[in-house]
C-alpha cells in the first residue's frame, strides 16, 4: 500500500499485476456542531486526454449513478458521514470502460455548503483510497492535511491511465466556488 502526499503518484498496475476493478472509497469525519449536519457528496468526472468530461453522462453523482458505459458506478448517497471507513465509494471496472477516458477525476463537495454556512476547514481526517476489488487490498490512500478554510469543494484524486498502466495521483485542490466550480473546470454543462 502505498500512503501518498499531495502532487504524488503510484502504478497500481505494478502493485497488482492484472488489475481489473477498483473502488474509490472517500471518507471524513466533521466537526461537532450544535448546528445542521453536513452531506458530502463524492463524485467522478471522467475526461479524455483534454482533461475535459466525455459527456455530461460521464459526470457521476449522487443524482447520476452510472456512466453510459457501466464502468463507473456510484454505490450510493451517504448523508451524514457518520461511522468509521469509507463514506462513499465509487467503483471502476477498468476492463470495460471506454478508451476514451484517460483520467478519472474525483471531487467531494459539501451539500448546499453556502446556505449553511459550511467548509472544508470543519472537516477533518477526510482521505481517498484506491482498493483492488478482487483482493480488497488497498493499493493507494491519501490522507488530506491541507487547511481548506473556506473551500465548499475538493477535488481529492485522480485516477488515470498511461499506456497500459492505471495510475492514481493525489490532488488535493480545493474550490471555495463547491462541485459547480469544479464540474464547470472540466467542461460539465452545469446550466
Amino acid at each position: 500500500m502505498s500512503s501518498l502526499t499531495k502532487g504524488a503518484n503510484v502504478s497500481l498496475s505494478k502493485q497488482a499485476p492484472g488489475l481489473r476493478s477498483v473502488s474509490v472509497g472517500l471518507g471524513w469525519d466533521v466537526r461537532t456542531t450544535a448546528g445542521i449536519e453536513f452531506d458530502l457528496d463524492a463524485s467522478a468526472i471522467a475526461t479524455g486526454s483534454d482533461n475535459r468530461v466525455l459527456s455530461d453522462t460521464y459526470f457521476v453523482f449522487f443524482n447520476n449513478l452510472r456512466s453510459p458505459d457501466g464502468a463507473i458506478v456510484h454505490t450510493g448517497d451517504n448523508l451524514t458521514g457518520a461511522g468509521d471507513g469509507d463514506d462513499e465509494v465509487i467503483e471502476i471496472d477498468l476492463t470495460t470502460i471506454t478508451n476514451a477516458v484517460s483520467s478519472i477525476f474525483f471531487p467531494v463537495s459539501i451539500y448546499d455548503a453556502n446556505a449553511r454556512g459550511q467548509s472544508f476547514g470543519q472537516v477533518r481526517d477526510a482521505f481517498i483510497r484506491v482498493v483492488d476489488r478482487s483482493t480488497d487490498r488497498e493499493l493507494a490512500r491519501y490522507d488530506l492535511t491541507e487547511d481548506a478554510s473556506t473551500e465548499t469543494a475538493m477535488v481529492f484524486g485522480e485516477l488515470y491511465r498511461r499506456g497500459d498502466e492505471w495510475k492514481f495521483r493525489a490532488i488535493g485542490q480545493g474550490y471555495a466556488n463547491g462541485l459547480a466550480g469544479i464540474a464547470r473546470d472540466y467542461g460539465v454543462d452545469v446550466g
